[in-house]
């Protein structure tokens, strides 16, 4: 009867999962430039087998974006587009949608493994009802494949570890957590913190396993042996973009650069940096970093931050005019952008290096998700739009909620494999600090492992129960071996 009960529960919250992702995709969902960069990527590559943008009549190969989203992409176009020749899109949010759903049920398995059934099924329920990760099912961008490539990296290493504490090797889970792996970086370039936190993990944690067992040396050669098989799989997928990249371009890139750009062509590098001196919020991204090359740069638009003096405020002044005047940064106005960059961050060195970055990871974790649901970035300017400010207020509060349940969970020492698991949000966050355009949607990645840490703080393991994925493995050979004896 327990088990029937649970089985219900488990279909009820899969059935508001689909729900959900339903309605996301049914309402009218913000369009970002990227879609349309990631359309193009694909339509050209499908119709004209050039992995490229056209400039005019011009097509040429181009180095922007990694190539796993426009393959995916031109895949439904292929299949779907002569069937819903102008609503074909709505195939890649059905899929979206699946692989979210599917994502939740991985972390659920996880968390059922490692922790317990009540743990499994508060993941479930935080999976199928998270409101940030359903919204991106509904656009056509790489978030949600990014979210469900972490979730099955994250249950594909659990797995292998578990196979490792007791006394063996899960191959096909390495081999799936290497195509999760593979998987991140193919969507985005910060997919290669997935592969460096993965390939740590199942290193660390397989040494430690089997060196308990037995000995140093054969616990060494197991624990790279399983590194070993888990890099091979992960790499390999990258082999034909770099391969490709180096015999068009002559440059060995096996992801894509920072800043987007092709060899030659010019970076902004001192208005970025200058940028980095203060910005931290989102609003500030889109005032000033997208408008760049299309729009004017208002100086008021900046926070007082921006400014250490009055003649500061002057010397920016000018700088913007002179951006206005032609909508572009020319090599010189970059030049001086990184004069007063370099100013700055020589006046308040640990505002640059420190504090700013820190500000602008509490502001991507915790600001409330307004980017995928139509709700003005001032949110809380009341008096403007009541309704979105109590939207948004409420969006904020169950993101804290994600967030600090998780954090708890981890000063706890509940969460399941925690050095490998933070250690992905650490290297996430360490990456984010650095970033001159904050946006909260970069930090959706961080969400699988938040929903596990956070149904660890929620449900924590009864003493009573297994505790498969965190004893040490000698102390279970040795619980074995006694009851083998009895």
């Amino acid at each position: 009867m327990r088990f029937s009960s649970s089985r219900k529960r488990w279909i009820l919250w899969i059935a508001a999962g689909v729900l959900l992702r339903l309605i996301l995709i049914a309402l009218p969902r913000p369009s970002d430039d990227d879609t349309g960069v990631y359309l193009e990527l694909g339509h050209n590559l499908l119709h004209h087998g050039v992995y490229g943008i056209a400039d005019g009549d011009d097509l040429t190969p181009s180095l922007f974006r990694l190539p796993g989203y426009p393959l995916f992409l031109a895949t439904v176009e292929l299949f779907f587009a002569g069937i819903w020749q102008n609503a074909w899109l709505n195939a890649v949010y059905v899929a979206q949608a699946a692989a979210d759903l599917a994502g939740g049920l991985l972390l659920a398995a996880f968390a059922r493994r490692h922790l317990s059934d009540r743990a499994a099924e508060v993941v479930l329920a935080l999976a199928m009802l998270c409101p940030f990760t359903a919204a991106y099912a509904g656009i056509a961008m790489t978030e949600c494949l990014s979210v469900f490539a972490v979730s099955l990296g994250v249950y594909a290493a659990g797995r292998a570890l578990a196979a490792a504490q007791a006394g063996g090797r899960d191959g096909w889970a390495l081999a799936l957590a290497g195509f999760a792996a593979a998987l991140a970086m193919l969507l985005r370039p910060d997919g290669a913190l997935l592969f460096a936190a993965l390939a740590a993990g199942l290193f660390g944690y397989t040494l430690r396993s089997r060196a308990a067992g037995h000995g140093g040396w054969r616990g060494l050669r197991w624990g790279m042996a399983s590194a070993a098989l888990f890099c091979l799989v992960a790499l390999a997928p990258l082999a034909p973009w770099t391969w490709r990249n180096w015999t068009e371009f002559h440059v060995f890139e096996p992801l894509a650069p920072r800043h987007v750009n092709d060899p030659g062509e010019r970076v902004n590098l001192g208005f970025y940096r200058w940028m980095r001196t203060w910005s931290v919020e989102y609003a500030s991204t889109g005032n000033v970093f997208w408008r760049v090359g299309q729009e004017n740069i208002d100086l008021d638009d900046l926070p007082p931050r921006a400014f250490d003096s009055p003649q500061q405020r002057e010397q920016t002044s000018l700088l913007l005019d002179e951006y206005n005047r032609w909508h572009g940064i020319s090599p010189q106005l970059d030049d001086r952008f990184a004069v007063l960059a370099a100013e700055r961050i020589r006046s308040h060195p640990l505002r640059y290096y420190l504090a700013v970055p820190l500000l602008r990871v509490a502001d991507m974790f915790l600001r409330p998700r307004t980017e995928a649901f139509y709700l003005d970035v001032d949110w809380w300017q009341w008096s403007e739009h009541p309704g979105q400010t109590i939207l948004a207020v409420l969006l904020g509060l169950i993101n804290l909620g994600y967030v600090a349940l998780a954090a708890w969970a981890f000063l706890r020492g509940r969460v399941p494999w925690a050095w490998m698991l933070g250690g992905y949000l650490v290297l996430r966050c360490l990456l984010l600090a650095t970033m001159e355009n904050p946006e909260p949607r970069y930090t959706l990645e961080c969400f699988p492992i938040l929903m596990v840490a956070a149904a660890a703080a929620i449900a924590p393991r009864a003493k009573s129960e297994p505790r498969t994925a965190l004893t040490r493995p000698d102390a279970d050979h040795a619980q074995h071996a006694s009851s083998v004896t009895a």
